[in-house]
């Protein structure tokens, strides 16, 4: 009697086209049916390798080995494998591909304990923390100075020139980034890779802020400005792309949101050395102030030498070996390593499907032609536009003036605008926990009306006639503004945009949405002193009120939830259709939040999910560990007690296979 496919292969006469042949069979049998990455109708989200019989995907990987010179590590890849097909039952897996107790434990503690990560991974994060504190510093350091040195340029004056030129001057770095900067990190990632153009950023924040604080002239001061924005433009369009792809998905939002919290951290640093220049003679503070901001970009050229490359960007580049050794320092064991390797992989081909492979122009213009790209960059878009129609670098560029304005003196003004930036900085702390837990969308819808009332306060209170009261009110409505905007708008969009375009898209998509952000930035440095000028503080705070509810309003329909999937699976988010996404909004998710919270029905039912996914995440993940272990242990005529609460009613779940384990949630 003729056996199975599998039989016949282990007999040793079978000949090696007949081996072949059946292998063929088996392949064909299980082919896993994709969802359409451009429109993807039912809002599912799919495992690439799902619906693979084991042997076709065992079979795949040794192809895969093969074809990438793996085949030292293939028992690895086999496992890694199994694992990235079911996630949730690697525990059953059996044959020769079975996981030891250390590769079972190791995979376990990514959902008991996710923090629990090796140091390097750690260290490639405080690198990127340290390149947002440049990013910051640069930010405040014309902040102070803009007190200063429009008197030693001979531009102090309220004329339409002299107040443009101020302008141009304070947005002088975002207009760098946004036309050279941004633009230039596709090919500066391309050929120098992540770290490499990190480097080449890092260098062009440190050598052109100290020749500003050299310069003797306004347009020696603007070139020098304009040539920081290169490097800021190219760093901020990388450095969140980088931790993105560095983490894994269940912290990666924490992570990657480091851009924000240290940003805030370097405005807060920048304050503080603006404030300590303060009784320095006019004509050298505002060098000090300006020239400071080289201090981080030290560290962080140092620094970044000892990174390890984004596996990623190696896959993308055909180098497998070292994308597999970067993993090896990224995670903490090889099963997670072979396990991502393969997948980022199996992924990788489902999007070069749609994608392909092609020029830096053509994959621009693929942005806004491709649904799944044009979604995306839809999404990007209004996160980083939200950042600047809320008005928050109306007091990062000019709150000192403001504060002036209100009848401060020079140095209140410096103490007050060093309130600002410690508030800015405390209150991104929570966003570490938030962002992944509650998700980038939920933060946004949060956050944005309150932070339009709080801009609505600030100008109201500037018609409190002059005294303490009137300056007081400002500064409390400024730093209630900022409590609102730094763990909401604050760490998103930078994160976002870093983690919705697909591999091959990625640079160039990301260099589009910090173009976006930073021009728009640039737009209203330039735009300001005039505004304020024409319209008063309360018009000023007012016009950006009404901007942060547009805002709210495009975040509402356009951007979708990225929270703890991984940057692969994030395709099938964005091949959801913006009209289905917004007929969801509007006609569920909208009266469910009216019914439940403006008319307080509790008994209102649960509002039914957009998107369907594979596999679970959160406390859905833990739920679904702790009942595998449950019928597992059921199989084996095994009792596993109830898990019991404590006192403050936290689960304490039964250690997994007498490991002396503790789970942390």
């Amino acid at each position: 009697m003729a056996g199975s496919p599998t039989q016949l292969r282990n007999d040793k006469s079978l000949s090696r086209s007949e081996d072949e042949k059946y292998r063929g069979d088996e392949i064909l049998e299980l082919q896993p049916k994709h969802v359409n990455l451009n429109t993807n109708l039912e809002a599912k989200i799919q495992n690439p390798l799902a619906g693979l019989s084991k042997a076709s995907l065992l079979h795949r990987v040794e192809e895969f080995a093969k074809e990438k010179d793996l085949v030292s590590i293939l028992p690895l890849l086999k496992k890694g494998s199994l694992v990235a097909r079911d996630p949730t039952n690697y525990e059953d897996i059996d044959g020769d591909e079975a996981l030891d107790e250390d590769e079972i434990e190791s995979l376990r503690d990514e959902v008991l304990h996710k923090w629990r990560q090796p140091t390097a991974l750690y260290f490639t994060i405080i690198c990127c923390s340290i390149g947002a504190a440049v990013q910051g510093w640069d930010e405040t350091g014309s902040n102070g100075a803009n007190l200063s040195f429009p008197r030693y340029f001979g531009i102090e004056t309220k004329s339409t020139r002299d107040v443009l030129l101020l302008g141009l001057i304070n947005a002088a770095p975002y207009i760098g980034s946004a036309f050279l900067g941004c633009w230039l990190s596709d090919p500066l990632n391309s050929y120098f890779g992540r770290r490499g153009t990190i480097f080449v950023s890092g260098h062009f924040c440190l050598w052109t802020v100290i020749g500003s604080a050299f310069t003797r002239t306004w347009p020696q001061l603007l070139a020098c400005r304009i040539l920081l924005g290169i490097g800021m433009g190219a760093k901020a369009s990388t450095i969140p792309i980088y931790a993105a792809e560095n983490a894994p998905a269940a912290i990666r939002g924490a992570l990657v949101m480091s851009w924000q919290m240290w940003t805030a951290f370097g405005i807060f640093i920048g304050f503080c050395a603006n404030l300590m220049v303060a009784d320095v003679k006019e004509s050298l503070a505002w060098r000090l102030q300006i020239g400071s901001a080289f201090i981080p970009a030290v560290p962080l050229i140092i620094g970044v030498y000892f990174c390890p490359e984004s596996p990623r960007w190696y896959m993308k580049k055909g180098q497998y070996h070292k994308a597999y050794t970067s993993l090896l320092r990224l995670r903490n064991k090889p099963i997670q390593a072979a396990r991502d390797l393969y997948y980022i992989h199996s992924q990788l081909e489902l999007e070069a499907e749609i994608l392909g492979h092609n020029t830096y122009m053509k994959r621009f213009v693929e942005l806004f032609t491709i649904p799944r790209l044009r979604r995306a960059t839809l999404a990007a878009f209004t996160v980083m536009m939200a950042q600047q129609m809320c008005g928050i670098n109306v007091i990062t560029f000019y709150s000192s003036t403001v504060f002036v304005d209100a009848g401060a003196s020079h140095k209140v003004a410096l103490i007050a605008s060093f309130g600002f930036g410690l508030v800015n900085f405390v209150f991104a702390w929570p966003a570490i926990w938030t962002i992944d837990t509650y998700g980038r969308r939920s933060l946004l819808l949060f956050t944005f009306p309150n932070m339009a009332w709080s801009l609505l306060a600030v100008g109201l209170c500037s018609l409190i006639p002059s005294g303490k009261a009137h300056l007081g009110l400002m500064a409390l409505f400024i730093y209630v503004f900022a409590a609102f905007y730094s763990p909401g708008e604050g760490p998103v969009p930078f994160a976002y945009s870093a983690e919705v375009f697909p591999l091959s898209h990625r640079e160039v998509g990301m260099g589009w949405a910090v173009a976006v952000n930073l021009l728009w930035a640039a737009i209203l440095g330039i735009t300001l002193p005039k505004m304020k000028d024409a319209l008063g503080v309360l018009g000023t705070f007012v016009f950006y009120a009404i901007l942060t509810i547009i805002a709210f309003c495009m975040i509402f329909l356009w951007v979708p939830e990225t929270k703890q999937r991984t940057l692969e699976e994030l395709d099938y988010v964005f091949a959801v259709p913006t009209r289905t996404h917004m007929h969801y909004q509007l006609t569920k998710a909208l009266p469910w939040w009216v019914k439940r919270y403006v008319f307080m029905r509790r008994s209102t039912p649960d509002l039914k999910p957009l998107y369907h996914f594979d596999s679970p995440t959160d406390r859905a993940q833990i739920d679904q560990l702790f009942a595998n272990d449950k019928l597992r242990a059921a199989r084996n005529s095994i009792r596993v007690p109830e898990q019991t609460a404590d006192m403050s009613g936290a689960v304490e779940p039964r250690p997994h296979r007498g490991s002396n384990a503790t789970y942390n949630f």
